[in-house]
């Protein structure tokens, strides 16, 4: 399957994994972990660096959301009513931080909270951040 979306997560988390395989079901959509290489090379063509933060990539629409911003894009795809993305967006700290507590994570999210355009180097990166989130080898 030939993602158009992919979804960076925490992959230690078992809230956070939890929630990217319901996510999966969304058409078009792929998750992969954070600490996963071609996550790491996404990350770093996009930002210079390797965030610790939810990031969703688009390819279609040629944005990338993270943070809070991802939440709450995530919670429209889903079909959630505004006022949902709107709490979830307003709440992030807090529920990054509960869930953090839950999961025994030592670390906080990095401040990165924004939709930013796709950068090209981020663009030739998808390829494999897709194939990797569908578990498919990169084909020529």
């Amino acid at each position: 399957m030939e993602f158009e979306t992919v979804l960076v997560y925490d992959g230690e988390c078992p809230y956070c994994s939890v929630a990217a395989r319901a996510l999966r079901e969304l058409d078009g959509m792929g998750a992969l972990s954070w600490y996963d290489d071609a996550a790491g090379a996404a990350l770093e063509a996009q930002f210079g660096e390797r965030p610790f933060a939810m990031v969703l990539f688009d390819r279609r629409e040629g944005r990338v959301y993270a943070g809070r911003s991802a939440a709450e894009e995530l919670a429209t795809r889903a079909g959630m009513p505004g006022l949902v993305g709107s709490l979830v967006r307003d709440n992030y700290d807090g529920i990054a931080a509960a869930v953090g507590l839950a999961s025994g994570r030592d670390r906080d999210p990095d401040d990165y909270h924004d939709s930013y355009p796709m950068r090209e180097a981020t663009g030739r990166a998808f390829r494999e951040l897709a194939a990797a989130a569908s578990g498919q080898p990169v084909t020529a």
